[in-house]
This record gives C-alpha cells, sequence and structure tokens, in this order.
C-alpha cells in the first residue's frame, strides 16, 4: 500500500528576505531519483525568494510478490484425476505405465486360479460391495447420497452369478476373514471420515471396470469355458456411467479443503491393501 511520507518545509537561505530593484536571481529546484529505493525525493538549492517553499510529498511504494499456489499433479482436470494419479503409481509397470509398485508374485497371466478360489473372490467381493450401497443409501453424511443409483452398483450382478454357479452343483461358501474386515472398516469410517471412505468408494468401482475386468476375462478362459459373469456386465454405456460418477466426485470435493483432500489420496494405498487380500483369494 502506498503511503505518504512528508519533507521538512524548507526554509529561506536568508534570515531577512532581500529585494531589490536590479534583476531577481533564482536557483531552480532541481530533482534528483533514487531508482534503487523507489522513492523520488527533490533537493532545492539556494536562492534569493523570500517565499518559502510548499511542502513537499515523498510517495513509496512496496508491493509484495504473492507465493505460487503448488500444484497437485491432476489437480487442473478436477480431484478424481488427483485420485487417479495416485492410484497408477501404486500399480506395477506392467499393469500400468505409471506404476511405481514392485511386482508381487506372478502376474495374473500366470495365474492357476481355482472354482473354490474364485467363488471366495466373488462373495467376499459381493459382502463389500453389500456394504457401499448400504452406507450410500443411508447416508449419515449428506455428500453419500450423491452415490446412489449410479449404475455401478455390483451387489445384484454378483447374486445372480452366485446363484449360477450354486445351479452347477457348487457350494457357495461364507465371508472369509478379508471380505469381513474390509467390510467392517468401511462401516466404522464411513460414520466419522468422509473423505476416506470416497477415497475407497472410488477406487472399489473404478478399478473393478478396469483391472477388474481384465482379470475376470483371463480367469473365465482358464476355469469357466470362456463365461463372462453378470459381474463384469453394465447396463448401457460404461463410460458414461463412469463420467457421471466422475462429475459428482468431482463436485464433492471442490467443498473440501486441500487438507482434507490430502487425507483423501493418503487412503489410497489402505484400499488397495484390502482389495488385494481379497484378489488373492482366486488363488487360495
Amino acid at each position: 500500500m502506498a503511503s505518504i511520507t512528508p519533507i521538512s518545509q524548507s526554509q529561506p537561505i536568508f534570515n531577512k528576505p532581500q529585494f531589490s530593484t536590479r534583476k531577481l536571481s533564482t536557483h531552480f529546484a532541481t530533482a534528483n531519483s533514487n531508482f534503487n529505493s523507489g522513492v523520488f525525493t527533490f533537493h532545492s538549492t539556494g536562492g534569493t525568494l523570500a517565499a518559502p517553499l510548499k511542502k513537499k510529498m515523498v510517495i513509496s511504494s512496496a508491493t509484495t510478490a504473492e507465493k505460487p499456489k503448488k500444484r497437485y499433479p491432476g489437480e487442473a482436470k478436477g480431484f478424481v484425476e488427483e485420485m487417479r494419479f495416485v492410484a497408477m503409481k501404486l500399480h506395477t509397470r506392467d499393469q500400468a505405465k505409471e506404476g511405481e509398485k514392485e511386482p508381487e508374485g506372478q502376474p495374473v497371466a500366470k495365474w492357476e486360479p481355482s472354482i473354490e478360489g474364485y467363488l471366495g473372490f466373488l462373495v467376499d467381493s459381493k459382502l463389500v460391495y453389500d456394504t457401499l450401497e448400504r452406507i450410500v443409501q443411508k447416508a449419515d453424511f449428506p455428500e453419500y447420497a450423491e452415490f446412489r443409483n449410479t449404475e455401478l452398483e455390483r451387489t445384484g450382478s454378483l447374486a445372480k452369478d452366485l446363484e449360477w454357479f450354486k445351479e452347477q452343483g457348487h457350494a457357495i461358501p461364507e465371508p472369509s476373514s478379508p471380505g469381513v474386515s474390509y467390510a467392517l472398516y468401511l462401516e466404522e469410517l464411513s460414520k466419522k471420515d468422509p473423505q476416506s471412505f470416497i477415497c475407497h468408494f472410488y477406487n472399489i468401482y473404478f478399478a473393478h471396470t478396469a483391472g477388474g475386468r481384465m482379470i475376470g476375462k483371463k480367469v473365465a478362459e482358464k476355469i469357466l469355458n470362456n463365461r463372462e459373469l453378470e459381474f463384469y456386465k453394465w447396463d448401457g454405456d460404461l463410460s458414461q456411467l463412469l463420467q457421471s460418477v466422475r462429475e459428482k466426485l468431482n463436485r464433492v470435493a471442490e467443498s473440501w479443503t486441500r487438507e482434507e483432500k490430502n487425507h483423501c489420496l493418503e487412503e489410497t494405498e489402505k484400499s488397495f491393501k484390502f482389495s488385494g487380500d481379497i484378489l488373492r483369494l482366486i488363488l487360495s
């Protein structure tokens, strides 16, 4: 903000003014500019004028450079892109080009799944989706209601698949520890930490439409005679369904502080761990 500082009033050169009929001599004021400080000062030189000079003013201005705002990867495209960026880094290089995780175990192409293991995976997955869909219907936090009836829901599809396996003579197991642990964690989290819960919501549904479909196809080739389960089918255009949910997620996150967004992103690794424990049931 500009500040105005008065310079002391100049005094006459002589104690008493001298007038004469001779030509009046005057020394004009010269201006000296101090560019380094950004302040302009004016100094008067001696003269024979009796009238005091008018009060001069020095105007100084200070400008404060604004600190540049930190930009997070994907932030310009919306918060969903930030979540995607963090999730991709937790993949291995053979799963995604952005992956930074070291591979653990064999790649999916070399898996040797079993019907029993796959049924365990489907049963635990159904428990998790049941839990997610019940939470958004109950909506302890208003933002959860945004994610009702997205058409990404999987509970009904999984129920049909398990019924088909039962008709083929397979025994349907009870949910196991990985699924039960994840469902309980989501229930507890949803009541106190909406940002973390939404991190899990995003990763579960979106991962299933990408890597999950690829895994389902590989398993079907090996043990289901290429049968495509209902778990991997959606009514309508999947890309449009995903885009609709992206927009809702971005809209919800607009009201979050940067700290709340970071808190959400930090939950990604935990989401991967829970989902990975359930996925490994396929090989059991």
